[in-house]
């Protein structure tokens, strides 16, 4: 045949069909996105974990995470299309945790079927937070009158400007709990009988060294992306890189020139250096 003449031709290197895995890396925050400091986000990842899944070669695929967390909506669906995709591909998915995988980034890593840590890793952090400031007494010092015309009394709900409401506290408390139930569902579901504690210490919105995570059946086992899957798939084992990086710079500068966004984009980059400034010294980063 042919196409048999063609590969005697090839060099022996290329006739070798070695166990393939390709490898995503999903670094940063989730959701905080910003014109010049993109997050992790489904539209972000999509086309990324599509091309991972549909190389047929592939023995499994890698997830790396090195992230503090942030939204729990993109959080869940980046969650979501992995899961989705391992099933319809039938792959099966290694996580490895780097420095953090912490709230919405150990969310992300339950898809793993098998999740891999560093003992210095930090696992955990399984809890809702909101954080602001409040400004109202010091604008009132500096003869600031705040003017807020809205229609629905609760438009301006937690206005960092405006004295604190009770009410407004409740309000958000509730709707954390309702996010956190939906976390500690997910977790349980993923991680089974391997869990070693109880909902009051695991769900506490705690976080834990890889080696400890491992003891609580947050993660599975130590080790490091290269080591586990050669032990997994042998020597040869080819690891694949798939980027993840969206647009270049011109894409990213494109909008500085834009005079219909509502907010200078290198303002909202400063703004969201900060948050993300305080999502990583949360865990001492």
């Amino acid at each position: 045949m042919l196409i048999e003449r063609i590969r005697g031709l090839m060099p022996a290197s290329w006739q070798q069909r070695h166990p393939l895995v390709p490898v995503l890396r999903l670094n940063g925050p989730i959701g905080m996105a910003t014109p010049l400091r993109p997050g992790l986000s489904l539209s972000g990842l999509a086309a990324p974990l599509e091309r991972a899944f549909k190389i047929k070669r592939a023995a499994a695929i890698a997830i790396v995470i090195n992230s503090p967390g942030g939204s729990p909506v993109q959080s869940h669906l980046i969650f979501k299309r992995i899961r989705d995709l391992a099933e319809e591909h039938g792959k099966p998915v290694f996580v490895f945790i780097e420095d953090v995988g912490a709230s919405g980034g150990y969310m992300i890593a339950t898809a793993g079927d098998e999740i891999v840590v560093d003992p210095s890793s930090i696992v955990g952090s399984i809890g809702v937070v909101a954080a602001t400031f409040g400004f109202d007494k010091a604008i009132e010092k500096l003869g600031v009158e705040r003017r807020v015309y809205t229609a629905g009394d609760r438009k301006v709900m937690l206005d960092p400007f405006q004295p604190e409401k009770p009410e407004d506290v409740k309000r958000l408390k509730t709707l954390q709990k309702d996010i956190h139930a939906m976390f500690v569902d997910l977790v349980k579901s993923r991680r089974g009988s391997a869990l070693k504690g109880s909902d009051k210490l695991l769900f506490s919105g705690e976080f834990w060294s890889g080696s400890k995570a491992v003891e609580l059946g947050l993660a599975d086992r130590l080790g490091d992306l290269k080591g586990v899957l050669k032990e997994r798939y042998g020597d040869k084992v080819r690891l694949v890189p798939i980027p993840t990086a969206r647009g270049g710079l011109l894409r990213r500068l494109r909008p500085l020139a834009s005079l219909d966004a509502p907010l200078s984009p290198l303002a909202d980059d400063f703004v969201s250096a900060i948050e993300t400034r305080a999502l990583w010294s949360r865990f001492g980063l």
